[in-house]
């Protein structure tokens, strides 16, 4: 009996000794999997190109714009808000908190290393990032000044104009031609938007010509975002990083030509403090998310995003909240976003053309990445495969 005994308990006693050496060495090997990815997400940040690869693999077009779009649509109300109501009348003010917030976090992901390498100066002349820095503070600056004095309508509809600004633009740096279907479809979006808008256009002169002044600095911006992530393989983190201190600077020179006296004054409580703050997070996000679709897309096409957002907030509001902006707005925007469908069918041939011409990754990098993911794959089939009866419900 007890030699039977010692035997059963030297057999189990073997068997736990290789359950626990066998979950060990999978623990190993997962570790090592893990690590061998962490390698290679760290080798991406530490080149331009493989942070530009990494920045393109992970948001694609359709992510960065509907990133986009979620973050605009509420920065718009929660600076309205915090221009209107909270009563902080300094819009430059604002804009300049906004990229000191963005500066900051940047710096902290700086100080961990996980902020994205910048190209070398020889590939983008030091003139193309002063001349970004510039545009951002205006376009950023008058932007918020326009909304501060004008309806959200007539900001829109001052949008209008930008896209053939841009046109104009691509035409005229880069020697970009624009197809005279993409025209009519661009034609047909703006006089829809216009449209949909008429019932909303509350301005005085100042804001009219804050909002025309914002125009040409807004499309510059978009160009130079998109051409120097197409072009120079900047990542949007990298390029906000390099051109963020001169934005600053910039805001810090027209405060005094566009805010009111007072701003020291301003009674600062919890509820002012957090609106401020919640429109600065926002701030960092639009600026990040509109670099990014920026860099995915066009120029063009973020500008269409925008009148698309417009559109679907008219009605929007129409369908779920029993609006009524008018027969004449409702069918602006419904032949709006008919011109938009036609227009992204346009560019869908552009896009898979840029996807075709893509520069492969680095082979060594390839392979890093391949091996990691497959030892993950492989440990979470395992796993999946030997205890799926104990999991399922």
């Amino acid at each position: 009996m007890l030699c039977s005994r010692s035997l059963i308990c030297l057999f189990v006693g073997k068997d736990v000794r290789k359950l626990f050496k066998r979950k060990d060495s999978d623990a190993g090997e997962r570790a090592k999997a893990i690590e061998d990815l962490r390698a290679s997400l760290f080798s991406d940040l530490h080149s331009s190109e493989g942070a530009k690869h990494l920045q393109q693999r992970i948001c694609g077009p359709t992510v960065a714009l509907t990133f986009n779009f979620m973050v605009s649509v509420g920065i718009i109300l929660m600076n309205k808000l915090v221009l209107g109501k909270v009563g902080f009348n300094y819009p430059i003010f604002l804009t300049f908190i906004h990229y000191v917030l963005s500066w900051f976090l940047m710096a902290i992901l700086n100080v961990f290393s996980l902020l994205p390498a910048s190209p070398s100066t020889k590939s983008t002349p030091a003139s193309s990032l002063i001349a970004l820095g510039i545009v951002m503070s205006l376009s950023t600056g008058l932007a918020n000044v326009s909304l501060k004095y004008n309806s959200v309508g007539f900001y829109q509809m001052a949008k209008i104009a930008v896209t053939p600004t841009i046109v104009l633009a691509e035409f005229v740096f880069f020697s970009r031609r624009v197809t005279s279907q993409k025209v009519l479809a661009l034609t047909v979006v703006s006089v829809g938007v216009a449209v949909a808008t008429v019932s909303d256009l509350q301005f005085n002169l100042f804001g009219a010509c804050m909002a025309l002044a914002w125009i040409v600095p807004s499309a510059i911006n978009k160009v130079l975002w998109s051409n120097l992530q197409q072009e120079d393989n900047w990542t949007a983190i990298a390029l906000m990083w390099k051109t963020t201190p001169i934005t600053l600077l910039f805001l810090l020179a027209l405060m005094p030509c566009l805010d009111p006296p007072g701003v020291f004054s301003f009674k600062w409580d919890f509820n002012s403090s957090a609106a401020i703050f919640s429109s600065a997070a926002l701030g960092f996000l639009l600026q990040w998310s509109g670099a990014l679709a920026l860099g995915a897309t066009s120029a063009t096409t973020h500008v269409v995003l925008g009148q698309f957002k417009t559109c679907v907030i008219l009605l929007g509001g129409f369908i779920l909240f029993h609006s009524n902006p008018g027969i004449t707005s409702i069918c602006g925007a419904i032949t709006a976003l008919a011109a938009m469908s036609v227009y992204t069918y346009l560019n869908l041939p552009d896009s898979h053309q840029q996807a075709t011409n893509g520069s492969p990754r680095h082979p060594q990098e390839m392979k890093s990445s391949q091996n990691s993911k497959t030892k993950l794959s492989k440990e979470n089939g395992e796993a999946h495969s030997g205890d799926g009866s104990e999991e399922s419900v």
